[in-house]
Formats: C-alpha cells, sequence, structure tokens
C-alpha cells in the first residue's frame, strides 16, 4: 500500500525529475556536446578560463611584490571581499545599462533563492565594505587596495580571460584633486616599475548635471546620423549613449571626431578641479594625454577619468588598454552610505603580465637555493632531512632532492636551483659525525663537523651575524 502524503505539503521542486535539456552547441565547433562517457579524452579547462603554470608564476610573483610595496609606500591598506555577492551590487552599483550588467555577469539563484554574481570588478565590492563595516567613521580618506580574480562571460581573445585578475587602488572619503592626481601617479609608478614605459589618457566627465547637458547633446548629435548605426550602437543611443564614445565601428569612429566635446559641457567647478590634476601631474612629469572622448565602461564615474596605455601602442584600440579608473562620488550614496567622494583605478594584470613575457624575456628559475642538501643512503637521507629544518628555520633558501638516490640527478637539480653551495652527506659522513661542503663554482669541497654545518655556510654566505 502506497505511503499516504503529508497533508497541507506540497512536494519539493527538487523531487521531480527534470526533462533532459536538449543538446546545446558547443563554443568552439558548433557540432552538438556528446554525453559524458567512459573511456572520453582528458578533460580541458572551461573555455575562457586557463591555468597559471609554474613556468609563470615568476612573472606573476614580481607583479605582486610590486603591488605591496608600493600599496605600502603610498600608505593603503588591503582589503578582500568576496568572490560572490548579491546581484544587486552591481546592478546598482556597476549600471544595468552596462554590457558588464548586461551581457557579461555570472549570476545565478542559490537553491535559498538568494540572485548572486561572480564579482565583474572590484570597486562596487570594495565600497560595499567600506558602507557595511562602518569605514566612514574612520579617518578619510580611508585607502585600499586589492588584487585577485573577477570574472565576467566575455568573448575570449588575446590578453581577455572570463577569469581574470585584477589589481585595484581604491581612495575614499576626499574630494581633493590631489587624489585623483595621486592615483595616476601610483598607477604610473607601477607600470614603469615593471619596465613598462606608459602614457596615460585623461578626461573629465564633469558633474552629473553636465555630464547629463552633455548626454543630450551627444543624442542629438548621433540620432541625426541614427542610419549609419549598427543595431548594438543604436541600442546604446537609447541606453548608454556615452558608450557610443567607445564603439569600435569604424563609421562611428568617423562620426565621433566631430561629435560634442565634453569639455565643452563642464560646470566651473569640475573645470578647475581638472586643471589642478593636471598641474600636479605637470610637477611630477607623468606623461599624459588628453581625450574629450574617454569616457570608461562604466556608470558610477565623475569628473576625472583615465586609462593607461603603453607607450608606442594605437591609441583607438581599448582592448590594449592596461587598466584605468577615475572619480565616484556618487557612488557610495548610491550603495547605502551618505554622500562621500571617492575614486579609484585598477589594472588587467593578465595583459600586463603578457606583455612583460613579450617584452622581457626572462630566463628566471621557479627556484632558487642558496644551498642544497645532497644525501647517499638510508642513514645519510635521515640526517639530511633534519639537516633541511636547520637551515629552513635559521632563514636560509635551501634545496633538496630527496627523493633521488643518484648523487648525479642531485647535483643536476642542485645546478638548476642555482645553489651555490651543496652539502653531501652519506653513510661515512653520519658514523664521522661530519659533512661535505662543496664550492660548486670552484669545484673545491671541505669536511666539517655536522653541527657545524649551519654556521660554516652563514659564514660563507656573509651571515654569521645573524
Amino acid at each position: 500500500m502506497p505511503p499516504k502524503k503529508s497533508a497541507g505539503k506540497k512536494p519539493a521542486a527538487k523531487s521531480v525529475a527534470p526533462k533532459p535539456a536538449p543538446k546545446k552547441p558547443a563554443e568552439s565547433s558548433g557540432e552538438a556536446v556528446p554525453a559524458p562517457r567512459k573511456g572520453m579524452g582528458p578533460i580541458q579547462s572551461v573555455r575562457g578560463m586557463r591555468d597559471l603554470l609554474p613556468a609563470d608564476q615568476h612573472y606573476w610573483r614580481r607583479v605582486n611584490r610590486l603591488s605591496e610595496e608600493l600599496a605600502n609606500a603610498y600608505g593603503f591598506e588591503r582589503i578582500d571581499t568576496p568572490m560572490v555577492e548579491e546581484t544587486s551590487l552591481f546592478i546598482r552599483g556597476v549600471g544595468r545599462s552596462t554590457d558588464i550588467v548586461e551581457k557579461e555577469l555570472y549570476s545565478w539563484e542559490t537553491p535559498g533563492g538568494e540572485n548572486v554574481a561572480l564579482r565583474p570588478e572590484g570597486t562596487a565590492s570594495v565600497v560595499r565594505a567600506y558602507v557595511q563595516h562602518g569605514m566612514l567613521n574612520q579617518p578619510q580618506p580611508v585607502k585600499l587596495w586589492y588584487v585577485g580574480p573577477m570574472f565576467r562571460y566575455d568573448r575570449p581573445q588575446a590578453g581577455r580571460f572570463r577569469q581574470f585578475y585584477q589589481l585595484g587602488f581604491e581612495a575614499i572619503g576626499d574630494a581633493d584633486p590631489v587624489i585623483d592626481a595621486q592615483l595616476m601617479i601610483v598607477g604610473w609608478s607601477f607600470l614603469r616599475g615593471l619596465g613598462i614605459d606608459a602614457v596615460v589618457r585623461v578626461n573629465s566627465l564633469g558633474s552629473p548635471e553636465s555630464r547629463a547637458n552633455y548626454k543630450n547633446a551627444l543624442v542629438a548629435y548621433f540620432r541625426a546620423k541614427r542610419a549609419k548605426l549598427s543595431d548594438d550602437d543604436k541600442r546604446r543611443l537609447l541606453k548608454n549613449p556615452l558608450r557610443l564614445l567607445d564603439s569600435k565601428d569604424p563609421a562611428v569612429q568617423e562620426m565621433k571626431a566631430e561629435a560634442p566635446q565634453i569639455v565643452d559641457w563642464l560646470d566651473e567647478e569640475s573645470k578647475a578641479h581638472f586643471m589642478r590634476v593636471l598641474e600636479y601631474l605637470d610637477e611630477v612629469g607623468v606623461p599624459y594625454q588628453l581625450d574629450p572622448y574617454l569616457v570608461r565602461g562604466l556608470d558610477y564615474y565623475t569628473k576625472t577619468v583615465f586609462e593607461w596605455y603603453a607607450a608606442g601602442d594605437d591609441q583607438e584600440l581599448a582592448q590594449s588598454a592596461l587598466g584605468g579608473g577615475g572619480r565616484y562620488d556618487g557612488l557610495v550614496e548610491q550603495l547605502g552610505g551618505r554622500p562621500t567622494p571617492a575614486a579609484g583605478f585598477s589594472f588587467g594584470l593578465d595583459r600586463i603580465v603578457s606583455r612583460i613575457k613579450d617584452t622581457q624575456p626572462s630566463t628566471a628559475i621557479g627556484y632558487k637555493a642558496e644551498v642544497f642538501l645532497a644525501q647517499l643512503g638510508d642513514m645519510g637521507r635521515k640526517k639530511a632531512i633534519a639537516l633541511f629544518e636547520e637551515f629552513r628555520e635559521s632563514g636560509i633558501p635551501v634545496g633538496e632532492a630527496f627523493s633521488k638516490a643518484n648523487i648525479k640527478q642531485q647535483m643536476e637539480i642542485a645546478n638548476r636551483q642555482g645553489a651555490k653551495w651543496v652539502v653531501v652527506i652519506g653513510q661515512k659522513e653520519v658514523l664521522d659525525g661530519t659533512a661535505i661542503i662543496r664550492d660548486m663554482e670552484a669545484g673545491s669541497q671541505e669536511i666539517v663537523d655536522a653541527k657545524k654545518v649551519v654556521h660554516e655556510i652563514k659564514k660563507k654566505l656573509g651571515r654569521n651575524g645573524e
């Protein structure tokens, strides 16, 4: 006899087996995706995602080290925000009509009914944290920096991925134009420190009122040329006309040359603010170019906006921008805080690392050891494992190949790791209470007391005072 159903309760939606979804064409080939079966080939990474392999990690370490050094030098404190946020944060913060929200947002509903999204950029999350944790009660400006993965369902292409990495600096709580200038100086210093000769393109969007007036003039200009616009650009004309200035359509690029310039619509306060920013840049010697059509891709910008390009790049190719930012004086209030001025920028680290790899070929090795421990036999291996911990605790970079029994293989690894000194311990050395220290450059070696090995290596490295 079948069990009785509980009165007043509906079966959970998940208990109903869903009908199999129709096969969708694969993104890459257009062919139907086959059902998984035993014996298929190895699983590949998802399209638009990729692994950061050990061979490339020294580039990323270099970028991350310089990021932290500059953050400390300019007084920025590290913040890490969640990769998953409420979808409404980006609708309200980034802008409902932006490409990021309309086309590129990874969003879904959780089993609990929450609408969440993978963060597509860092500023909205940082501002949310600023409001949520009462940072407005701290001395202003609050200067924060972050680095980490962002996600956009973008079309994969050179230097652009669906999971990508951004470095960002935000200064919240101060309207002075020196903040805008200092952020550009930080970015310029970062690129210069990586050996990238860069120029910053800069513009001002003015106040919300002057921006609205300019938008009306821009709409009137392009509406008269509507027949020449693509369907995408016609949609931008209706929803977000400033984005027309970023269009890659050659016809729009040609029309843009005679379009109204926002500088002609700036209010007096915005003009004075912008002039002060440029004066600070002139004083420091930061190379910049005025770009009257630079608007950036997010709705929250006001007044100063800027983008960095490697010197010599085609300035019309937006995909060659290394990073950008600007002032966003209305965003804190828009996300539930009180009216608070703010400015910030971010760099696309994937593109920067790619550029460094292309222009600065490196022979760097993954791990560099100052001393290497070579061992022979079980007794030698046991002593070498203990000695490894002594070196590590002394702060001396030490290499090993404990799984290798062949001394020739071990010496090859020592060479690859760049070790200047190799300590050799075999059964005879264990019984004698000694160790052999070999100078890899000179080819000479000496026998020392096993208890004094770390001390002797420190002397050779000039660290005997430690």
